[in-house]
């Protein structure tokens, strides 16, 4: 259940970002340790409060995401895992939050917001695609192009998102229009808005902003997660 005791969003603060700054330039568990009080203020808490906001809006897309305003169900950690990586660098300058379903993995659709120190995104899509999930992608498609375009209609008429992802080297044979072969020659994909740190992002307007730009995205997202029933 949600903590009711998480106040309203009413947008992230300077603190916030400065935070993330010194976080990242200090880089040391013992500064980290002496400003923890600042980390759950000024970043946990606003992130915890817009998962909160937003649940109602994200389980009127898909009654099975996962809304728990907690690190590692919705929210990421502020310290990255370094046992894999050449880069040993402790903390991060920016923190995200997700909305998937519990068992999501990385064939699986999910929306997210992600904040850094100067500027800021959202959006939706895959963060690794499989090759069979792509598969999969091109050959409903293939099925019908014309329903596919219908999905995508909010992104040929707005403007607002653009198309990331990486594409493959030696493009797909296709002998659709550019508004399908952008999406049929990807490896994997996301759909973001990003943004410079504006009026929007230190007050409440994020808020209204996010559940209607998520909102849009509910169409694509619901063709998705269809390719898991194929």
């Amino acid at each position: 259940m949600i903590n009711l005791n998480i106040p309203e969003f009413k947008g992230f603060s300077k603190e916030t970002l400065n935070f993330l700054r010194q976080n990242h330039t200090h880089n040391s568990r013992p500064w980290f340790d002496q400003h923890k009080d600042s980390y759950r203020q000024h970043v946990l808490l606003p992130f915890q409060s817009l998962v909160c906001d937003l649940a109602k809006t994200m389980l009127d897309i898909d009654p099975w995401f996962e809304i728990r305003p907690a690190v590692d169900k919705t929210i990421s950690r502020i310290y990255r895992d370094t046992r894999f990586s050449k880069d040993k660098t402790l903390y991060r300058d920016n923190i995200w939050l997700t909305f998937k379903r519990p068992s999501a993995t990385q064939d699986s659709p999910a929306y997210f917001f992600e904040i850094f120190p100067t500027w800021y995104r959202y959006g939706m899509g895959y963060y690794n695609a499989p090759a069979v999930t792509m598969q999969k992608f091109r050959s409903v498609i293939d099925a019908d192009p014309k329903k596919f375009l219908k999905v995508i209609s909010f992104y040929q008429r707005e403007k607002f998102y653009k198309l990331q992802g990486e594409r493959y080297k030696r493009q797909k044979q296709s002998a659709y229009p550019p508004e399908i072969s952008e999406w049929y020659e990807c490896k994997s994909f996301y759909l973001t808005c990003n943004k410079k740190v504006d009026r929007a992002l230190l007050s409440a307007k994020l808020l209204k902003e996010l559940r209607i730009r998520f909102s849009v995205l509910k169409p694509l997202y619901l063709f998705l997660i269809h390719l898991h029933e194929i």
